[in-house]
Parts: C-alpha cells; structure tokens; sequence
C-alpha cells in the first residue's frame, strides 16, 4: 500500500466529510470525545454497507489500510486541481 501525498490531511477531512455524511442518514450520532480511531472503523463499515468504498479482505483490516481506504475515496471525491492533491 503506497502512502499518498498529504494522506494525513486527506483522513482529517474524510473523518470530518463521513461524520457529516453518517450523521444526515441518521446512522450514527458522534460526540466531540469519540476517538478517530473509532470513527475511522465505523466509517470504514459504513462506506462499505453503502457501496462507497471496497471491502478489504478481514485478514487486512487494520486502522492504517482503514485510514488509507478513507483517505483514497476522499481524494477521488475532490477536483482535481485541489492543494491536497498536489
């Protein structure tokens, strides 16, 4: 699994996008204390219920290929031209 340039930065935002996403389909409700690796997870599980995003398979699971299935379907989400892109 190659890194991608700004990964960091592209699962702060995915984080923020997804919380937004699962929150206005009303599943789920997150508070300020929950940790990001346990949005991540859910997150993760939410994207592949809904399609967004390909399944791993369960022996690869783990919080940093979760991190970076997040931050890949960010990326595809944002133009082009983005600063994070570059």
């Amino acid at each position: 699994m190659k890194k991608l340039k700004n990964e960091t930065e592209l699962v702060k935002a995915a984080i923020l996008v997804g919380v937004k996403y699962a929150e206005a389909r009303g599943a789920a409700k997150f508070e300020a204390t929950d940790a990001a690796s346990e949005k991540i997870l859910y997150l993760y599980r939410l994207f592949v219920r809904d399609g967004l995003i390909q399944a791993l398979p369960e022996d690869q699971v783990s919080q940093q290929s979760m991190r970076h299935k997040l931050a890949i379907w960010y990326a595809n989400q944002l133009p082009k031209d983005h600063p994070l892109l570059k």
